[in-house]
């Protein structure tokens, strides 16, 4: 694992170097064409993320959990374009390949409901192969949204929402839902307000920062979270502090998304949580929220969250 970690991160280096000067006249669209991979000690390609350029610098992505097979989680930190020099933005980057990704309820989020919540927290049985844990969206009464999870429909979902879905073979998907019922393959959805990012873009409804949540005394600059899939279908996932839904949609685009939803907004939610080594020791809060700590998710949660596994096999069941 850690010739992996290394092979990773020359090839991300030197892609940098190489490319720099090049990105300095090209904006941030432009190298999602560009393919980054690594090459495994037994000759598999995984992808690696794109390096982050922006006025003329680049910033390559930092690989952490590499005590899990492949290093499948990298992280940066990068100024968020259109707010204040020194605000940083807080990004994760996971390979879909090499995870699991699980949604849990807590002991509120997303809703009222007569149904089992589950463990309202990781559960004990994962936590050996736990690798992040990051916030979801918002209450139910908040905004009605459709919600799944371990073969269990809470909430019905919603068409025309932004849906955050996982399928049976491990595949990851963020569409607005159609209308219908969930396709037997889907084993998790997650619904909240419509795409943030659509075609590598930010969408029209990302520059009316009124449709996107009420906010902490009523400012429009606040803490955001967002979920995106780049080009190979890998997940990103953001927060900042002083963040519009137009600037978060820039955000998500300079990250490589090309397709993103919002998540919870406002000092008291966003958080993503990485993980030393397995049993969910030396946990890290990666986005220093004040009002956050890193144990945050292992123990009973007010609301739902997402936890990453690292998987053996792309499709492998979440704990429950």
């Amino acid at each position: 694992m850690f010739i992996v970690a290394a092979l990773v991160l020359v090839a991300t280096v030197a892609w940098q170097r190489s490319t720099s000067h090049a990105h300095a006249t090209t904006s941030s669209s432009s190298t999602t064409s560009l393919p980054v991979t690594t090459t495994t000690a037994r000759g598999h390609s995984l992808s690696v993320p794109l390096a982050v350029c922006a006025a003329g610098h680049c910033h390559a992505w930092r690989p952490v959990d590499t005590w899990a097979h492949q290093t499948p989680v990298y992280l940066m930190t990068v100024h968020a374009d259109g707010t204040p020099a020194g605000n940083m933005a807080y990004a994760a980057w996971f390979r879909t390949s090499s995870i699991d990704l699980g949604l849990y309820l807590g002991y509120k989020g997303p809703g009222v409901t007569n149904l089992s919540r589950g463990p309202e927290e990781v559960p004990l049985s994962g936590r050996s192969r736990l690798l992040a844990t990051f916030n979801s969206g918002f209450y139910e009464n908040d905004e009605a949204a459709g919600f799944f999870t371990n073969h269990t429909l809470y909430f019905p979902m919603v068409k025309g929402e932004a849906t955050l879905l996982r399928y049976a073979n491990g595949r990851l998907a963020i569409e607005t839902w159609p209308g219908g019922a969930l396709p037997k393959d889907v084993v998790m959805a997650r619904q909240n307000l419509s795409l943030l990012v659509s075609g590598h873009h930010p969408t029209p409804t990302s520059a009316n920062n009124s449709l996107w949540g009420s906010t902490l005394h009523g400012v429009p600059n606040v803490w955001r979270s967002a979920v995106g899939l780049d080009k190979n279908g890998n997940l990103i996932y953001a927060a900042a502090p002083y963040e519009t839904s137009a600037t978060m949609a820039s955000l998500m685009v300079e990250l490589h998304a090309t397709v993103a939803m919002q998540l919870d907004i406002n000092p008291e939610w966003p958080a993503i949580i990485t993980y030393a080594g397995p049993g969910a020791v030396g946990a890290t809060l990666d986005n220093p929220n004040p009002n956050q700590i890193p144990g945050r998710f292992l123990y009973t949660s007010t609301k739902d969250f997402f936890a990453v596994f690292a998987t053996r096999h792309p499709g492998e069941a979440v704990p429950w």
